[in-house]
């Protein structure tokens, strides 16, 4: 299992780059549009070999809950990483515009900490459909006890995140240093 969750893993990236590539570099838009909309793919396959694992008897694995970690991750968080490796080649190989920074300080960075916990609280909630569907599916407390434990460590990551940085910049600020 974590095999195959390395090589979606690699398999994201390097379908990524190649969609960038020969958007960019080669100037070939429907190839880079099917690349790109290719990058969903490596989710359905990681989704379907844990699925065809646990349904040919085999007991939930920390490899298992990775995966649906890793799948909540990806559906959440995908979107953004795509616009942001989008924004960087183009400036780096097409004379694209600079990429923009999060912002530092202000309102502004308490909004920007909050949309990313938002987009977190999507993926553990994908994370914790997907545990749950299987625990259901496969109806054996022993096969699946790895993957409920799965359930309270992300439910603890998702709570550290909101009260260390959405709830900690809300409740204090970070403010621009004063000019001199």
């Amino acid at each position: 299992m974590l095999v195959v969750i390395a090589a979606c893993e690699v398999g994201f990236w390097v379908i990524l780059a190649a969609g960038l590539a020969a958007r960019y570099l080669l100037r070939w838009q429907r190839v880079s549009t099917v690349l790109l909309v290719g990058v969903p793919v490596t989710d359905l396959i990681l989704l379907g070999a844990s699925a065809l694992d646990l349904s040919r008897g085999a007991s939930a694995t920390w490899a298992h809950g990775l995966a649906a970690a890793y799948l909540g991750f990806s559906v959440a968080f995908g979107p953004s990483l795509v616009r942001w490796a989008d924004v960087r080649f183009a400036h780096r190989f097409a004379g694209g515009p600079a990429p923009v920074p999060p912002p530092r300080y202000g309102a502004a960075r308490t909004r920007h900490e909050w949309r990313e916990w938002i987009k977190a609280l999507i993926a553990w909630a994908i994370a914790v459909a997907l545990l749950g569907a299987a625990i259901l599916v496969v109806g054996d407390p022993a096969r699946t006890a790895e993957l409920q434990g799965w359930i309270s460590r992300l439910s603890v990551v998702l709570g550290i995140w909101l009260v260390g940085w959405p709830v900690y910049y809300t409740l204090f600020p970070k403010r621009a240093p004063a000019p001199q």
